[in-house]
């Protein structure tokens, strides 16, 4: 789950996956903006097939946010 969840951001981001760790923020670090946040969520309701509330993405600030919330909701 981390690996393809690295793996989508590196595609999206042009960052190298292997410098991602539970604890990379999605913003700061990786430099999302508002829309990109959205999309972001977008494709990982596509490829996890899950629903992401607008409510629950905004509180998702890590990868391991996003891991864990996948997780409980598959």
């Amino acid at each position: 789950m981390f690996e393809k969840i690295c793996e989508l951001l590196a595609d999206k981001f042009d960052v190298d996956a292997a410098s991602m760790t539970m604890d990379t923020k999605i913003k700061e670090d990786l430099n999302a903006d508002s829309l990109d946040i959205v999309e972001l969520m977008m494709d990982l309701e596509e490829n996890f097939g899950i629903k992401i509330e607008d409510e629950e993405a905004m509180q998702m600030s890590t990868i391991g946010d996003i891991c864990k919330y996948i997780e409980a909701h598959q």
